[in-house]
């Protein structure tokens, strides 16, 4: 038999009068406050007269849904001191959002248990308690703690929230607690009053706070107390007279009748299970029911004897805190979790199954949070996700918004190859209609990373990684589009993410190194200097070039750290080979990032390495690209023009690659321009290329017209090397003089003189 059973161990309170036992409604909204002030203004009056108002809206937003005996007024009063409590906590110098943990409990403590009272609460305080109690008076409330008072106030909620919960269960615990020794003390009372008196067994199943049902062994009801009567809507014809075998439900598990079948026959003395009853209304009972087998004085099976606990209001409350942690708030799709928990089970199939996934990212989201506010952001995010739960429609496809501008769409079958392509069709084509927003309208693009397989090959996180790469792929290749996962490109990018996470201690472990490529004056073929080209003996991938890792140290900031070293190591590299030559200067050349050029170190770090190596600040030439300074403001060119007052030159590195108008030439502080090797590649052949020829013809007319230099790179062969020279380029580096190598080598040949200038 299964019958529902009440709360034992805690006073039981009847609803109020015309309380239907219906399923929750939404949570009560908080009321205006009576007469008094507008909501867009601190309340008047003092500080208790505004906690007196606090709680008379607290008390109108919560009693209706409290199962209480006091009286409205009675109940109001006692909310009073606890009103005071989170105004003071509100106004402590050391903020403690443990007190409202307190606050929580004693709302529990006056039987406010209905979850409409804990979402009435919060809302009140969220609506009102800064309103009303953020000021200690009303003519200074100011703006200064405003946004800390909200910030306490939000943290109160969740105090108030966590408090609620815990003395809920704690609560609950000792009902239970109390409700097993019930059912002993019932069966036991209730064995003993049918051997010997009718009369003690009748005040016992009475009196008992859980549902009691006694049944025959048919399964036949022959007796039901009040408990149990109001469990089932209070009327007898429904629960008396009836058959256990009526009360099925499509949620019952397939052991409840099982057990229930052993106990009739006498193999099994109780059970207990947890089973949902319909109602005569059609709304759901759920209770704990504990069923136990009562013997005659023989031992043979006579009566089944039923206690019920009535868990409905614990488990709805238990169904929304689930629905909440699994989903967005924002948005109402299912969140990461969830989305794991759905992915797990598709990767987990058995047989032939097949997976595609969705990852798409918005392409310039922040632009809009940073013009016109997040709230704005958040409306387009919802926006968004309606329309992608308009595009996953089918069977086995799900969406979820992972966090931020970030959402995934799921789709199994056996045929998700097309499934997801068209999955992703649909969700960029839903994405290109405008969203109005704010009286203008807003062109969202995405990018999508697809990864589609085979399920029992992936874990979740990996799926979800490669999905994250291909995405940040389409992203790079100009966003609003899709790209399917590569394996050979994860693996690059998986790299470059360990490379990222190298770098720092790559430093402190001392894995960089130094080559210096020779500058030769083409005139004579003399050294002239050299330039400073960072390596990375990295222990797995052998030798690394700057290519391979300046980028991503620019990304992390480590550039700043890094370019100090190599500007350190190569000052004083050009020191020692000062000392080695007799005094002779050859110049070092270092490059500077875009970043450390808005580092506002840059000028005194460098007079200090200068200062500290003892070199003359002439000896020293920095090589700035020339996109860095493209547009670049007088704020961005004064380091560089303080640098070249000291007497450093500043070469313009890669230049004709920038698009830059030769005009600003005039107002850049360079005395170096050096000339991109995409010049040289037209002379490698003669005769050269004519086109390339009146470039660099244009160019040096036009560098040493503003009193600059020009070195060229990457000349590999001897006829480069002499049309350039006859076009009158200064000096020279590249493979045709030598190879970046060790300091000593351009000792050497600084020494020998030997590299040839003509073909």
């Amino acid at each position: 038999m299964r019958l529902p059973a009440q709360t034992a161990g805690s006073p039981q309170i009847a609803a109020k009068p015309g309380a239907a036992q219906a399923p929750a409604q939404a949570p009560a909204q908080a009321p205006e406050p009576a007469p008094g002030p507008g909501r867009g203004a601190a309340p008047h009056g003092g500080l208790e007269d505004r906690i007196a108002r606090f709680a008379t809206i607290w008390s109108r937003a919560i009693f209706p849904v409290t199962a209480t005996s006091l009286t409205r007024v009675e109940f109001e009063q006692h909310l009073v001191p606890l009103a005071r409590t989170l105004t003071d906590a509100l106004h402590a110098r050391r903020f403690d959002a443990g007190i409202a943990q307190k606050v929580g409990a004693e709302l529990v403590a006056v039987h406010c248990t209905d979850p409409e009272a804990l979402a009435g609460t919060l809302g009140v305080i969220e609506s009102y308690l800064v309103l009303y109690c953020g000021s200690p008076t009303p003519d200074s409330p100011g703006t200064e703690g405003a946004e800390e008072s909200r910030s306490r106030c939000a943290r109160l909620q969740h105090g108030i929230a966590a408090g609620f919960a815990r003395a809920l269960r704690e609560r609950t615990l000792r009902e239970q607690e109390a409700i097993a020794r019930s059912a002993l003390t019932a069966r036991s009372d209730a064995q003993q009053a049918l051997h010997a008196s009718e009369e003690r067994f009748r005040a016992v199943f009475e009196g008992a706070a859980v549902g009691i049902g006694i049944a025959d062994l048919d399964g036949n009801v022959l007796e039901a107390n009040d408990a149990l009567l109001q469990m089932f809507g209070g009327l007898e014809g429904h629960v008396r007279s009836r058959n256990v075998s009526e009360w099925g439900h499509p949620d019952d598990t397939p052991h409840v009748w099982r057990m229930y079948g052993e106990l009739v026959r006498g193999e099994r003395e109780s059970y207990r299970v947890e089973k949902p009853y319909y109602r005569h209304d059609g709304t759901v009972l759920w209770t704990n029911l504990t069923v136990s087998l009562l013997r005659d004085a023989d031992g043979l099976p006579q009566y089944q004897l039923a206690l019920m606990e009535d868990t409905t209001e614990r488990r709805l409350l238990n169904l929304r805190l689930r629905y909440e942690a699994t989903h967005d708030a924002l948005t109402g799709l299912p969140n990461r979790t969830l989305f794991f928990e759905r992915l797990e089970k598709a990767l987990s199939a058995a047989g032939d199954s097949r997976f595609g996934l969705c990852y798409l990212d918005l392409d310039g989201f922040k632009a809009v949070n940073d013009s016109l506010g997040h709230s704005a952001g958040d409306r387009l995010l919802v926006e968004v996700a309606d329309r992608l739960q308009s595009c996953a429609t089918g069977p086995g496809e799900v969406v979820a918004r992972l966090g931020g501008d970030e959402f995934v769409a799921l789709t199994t079958g056996p045929d998700t190859e097309e499934k997801v392509t068209d999955l992703a069709v649909r969700i960029l084509s839903a994405l290109s209609t405008p969203i109005r927003l704010e009286g203008r309208e807003l062109t969202v693009r995405g990018s999508i990373g697809i990864v589609e397989g085979r399920a029992r090959e992936r874990t979740p996180a990996e799926v979800l990684r490669s999905a994250d790469i291909t995405m940040y792929r389409a992203k790079a290749a100009g966003g609003n589009r899709f790209e399917f996962a590569d394996a050979e490109a994860d693996a690059r990018a998986i790299t470059r993410h360990g490379l990222t996470n190298a770098l720092p201690a790559a430093l402190e472990r001392g894995e960089f190194f130094i080559e210096y490529q020779p500058l030769v004056h083409m005139h004579d073929g003399s050294i002239h200097g050299a330039e400073a080209l960072v390596r990375w003996s990295h222990p797995q991938y052998g030798v690394l070039g700057p290519d391979r890792f300046i980028p991503l140290a620019e990304r992390t900031g480590l550039i700043v750290p890094l370019g100090r070293w190599v500007l350190e190591e190569s000052v004083r590299q050009a020191r020692n080979w000062q000392r080695q030559l007799g005094g002779a200067s050859l110049r070092i050349n270092v490059n500077l990032s875009p970043t450390q050029l808005h580092h506002p170190g840059l000028v005194a770090d460098t007079i200090a390495v200068l200062e500290k190596s003892g070199l003359a600040p002439g000896a020293l030439c920095l090589e700035v690209t020339e996109s860095a300074l493209i547009g670049a403001d007088d704020e961005l060119l004064e380091p560089l023009r303080r640098l070249a007052a000291l007497g450093v030159d500043i070469a313009l590195d890669d230049f004709g690659t920038g698009y830059s108008n030769l005009a600003n030439l005039r107002r850049l502080p360079v005395s170096v321009l050096k000339l991109d090797r995409s010049f040289t590649q037209g002379m490698q052949q003669q005769p050269a290329d004519p086109v390339d020829v009146k470039i660099v013809e244009g160019i040096v007319a036009l560098a040493h017209s503003l009193e600059l230099a020009v070195t060229v790179e990457g000349v590999e062969t001897g006829a480069q090397a002499a049309q350039l020279r006859a076009l009158g380029c200064d000096t020279a580096q590249g493979w045709y003089y030598a190879r970046p190598g060790a300091p000593d080598r351009i000792h050497t040949l600084s020494l020998s003189d030997a590299v040839p200038t003509a073909s």
